[in-house]
């Protein structure tokens, strides 16, 4: 074990311990200790909610925008604390990402984005605001558990709303923590208790409370098809964020080096458990040998057929009909355990492996969120585009290209009609992280709504005052 493994392993003890101290025992199961936000029942956590609710409404858009910085001065402050709980907890990703994840958290648009318009003639005015749906039912993944918190947390109370929360069971103990911090200071400093709330046991039947409370008008749903399919059954609105495939179309045009590079700082990152992270990569032939040179010497180790065979089979298994899912045991793992499930031996710190596949192969068609990428020779950049297509399912989720042709480039856009477009960058670069946009954990992607934001959380109220109620007797 290094200096700095040993580092971390200290760290994940020390706040394992204050976890437990904090929000009941993190090691033998014990249900988290209510308060802060915390409550036994989800009608309880509602209410108090609603209440919370009420005041956020009134707030200017000065002191939302308060609520909004205390929780992105915590997410950086704490971060080096909550990463390894979260790691520890979920057993996804690397450390030193998640940090990263935490600090990007001041990315995220807060009261910023709250516009209205104004519209007047000789007739009259008409003001377009954009108002709170209430107390929002948020459902949050195991992936990326206090980073998807606090980007929600700040969309929903920049908007004058309130929400309850319902964890992935994989991660609800850190999950609560980071909500129990976030309550304390908004309340110490603003003075509003329960502004954003949980319960104390996250199951499936409490998620299925929130989806059915009569006080939650909203959902807003980031998970796999699963539990979007469930919230969907409900009836009610649904902002919902679902699975990805990316792939990547590398062409002859591209700057190979600057491709490697980028695909290696995304499809790297956190062990490729981000939904936008390039999962399979398609390269025309003719660059196809120069493209995986540059892998190589960008730090990617490349596997054989035979350890890709290996590989397959420990990271897979298969229905009766050949149809593939990935093995929890792999996903979001180290590159280490994946070469060892390989039969290889790879240098300290590889960030990322690859080798070449046929289009079909299960690591291309499945969504599998390992640190290892595979990459097809493709005829040509139609035959490219054509592969994206397919394997990205019509998810419209992300799509990536390298290449200095920009009709290949409109091609592969059009193509795609996807969410999120990226062109000689990684993946990341379009959540505002090394790019000019702006971050959120939760990509609408089936319900279309996109990278949400404040605005995303709010009814749009139309105000018209007529030509004669303006008039100065």
């Amino acid at each position: 074990m290094t200096a700095n493994q040993e580092l971390i392993a200290e760290i994940t003890r020390e706040v394992l311990a204050r976890l437990g101290a904090l929000s009941g025992s993190a090691s033998n199961g014990a249900a988290p200790k209510t308060g802060d936000g915390v409550f036994p029942s989800v009608n309880e956590a509602v209410q108090a909610a609603a209440i919370a609710q009420k005041q956020v409404a009134a707030m200017s858009l000065g002191d939302r925008g308060r609520m909004c910085d205390i929780i992105k001065r915590i997410c950086s402050d704490r971060a080096a604390e909550l990463a390894p709980i979260e790691l520890a907890e979920t057993r996804l990703g690397r450390v030193d990402h998640k940090i990263q994840k935490l600090k990007n958290i001041r990315f995220v648009l807060g009261p910023e984005a709250m516009t209205s318009q104004a519209m007047s003639d000789a007739s009259g005015v008409c003001i377009i605001e954009h108002a709170p749906w209430g107390v929002i039912g948020m459902v949050l993944p195991a992936t990326h558990c206090v980073p998807t918190l606090a980007s929600n947390a700040i969309n929903i109370l920049a908007a004058g709303n309130t929400a309850i929360f319902s964890p992935h069971p994989a991660g609800a103990r850190v999950t609560t923590l980071g909500l129990q911090i976030f309550n304390r200071e908004i309340q110490r400093e603003m003075g509003i208790a329960n502004v954003l709330t949980t319960v104390a046991e996250p199951t499936i039947q409490a998620a299925e409370e929130i989806f059915a409370h009569p006080g939650v008008p909203l959902l807003c749903v980031t998970g796999g098809p699963g539990v979007v399919k469930a919230a969907g059954r409900f009836g009610k609105r649904m902002i919902a964020a679902g699975p990805g495939n990316p792939p990547v179309v590398v062409d002859e045009t591209a700057d190979l080096d600057l491709a490697a590079r980028s695909i290696i700082d995304g499809a790297g990152f956190d062990n490729n458990i981000l939904c936008i992270a390039e999962k399979e990569i398609f390269v025309l032939a003719q660059a196809a040998d120069r493209f995986a040179d540059a892998m190589r010497r960008a730090g990617a180790f490349e596997l054989d057929r035979a350890a890709i065979d290996r590989l397959t089979r420990a990271a897979f298994r298969f229905d009766a009909d050949g149809t593939p899912h990935a093995s929890k045991e792999y996903i979001g793992k180290d590159t280490a355990v994946l070469a060892r499930a390989a039969g290889v031996t790879i240098p300290a710190g590889t960030d990322l492996l690859f080798g070449e596949t046929a289009e079909d192969h299960p690591f291309v068609q499945d969504e599998q969120m390992m640190p290892f990428v595979p990459m097809v020779r493709m005829p040509d950049v139609d035959a490219a585009i054509a592969a994206s297509v397919k394997a990205e399912h019509g998810y419209r989720h992300t799509a990536v290209i390298h290449s200095r042709n920009f009709e290949n480039v409109t091609k592969m856009a059009r193509a795609m009609n996807c969410t999120l477009f990226v062109h000689n960058a990684p993946c990341y670069a379009s959540l505002g992280i090394g790019g000019p946009s702006y971050l959120s954990h939760s990509i609408a992607t089936p319900t279309g709504e996109g990278v949400t934001t404040p605005l995303t959380f709010t009814r749009e109220r139309r105000i018209v005052s007529g030509a004669g109620s303006m008039r100065i007797v």
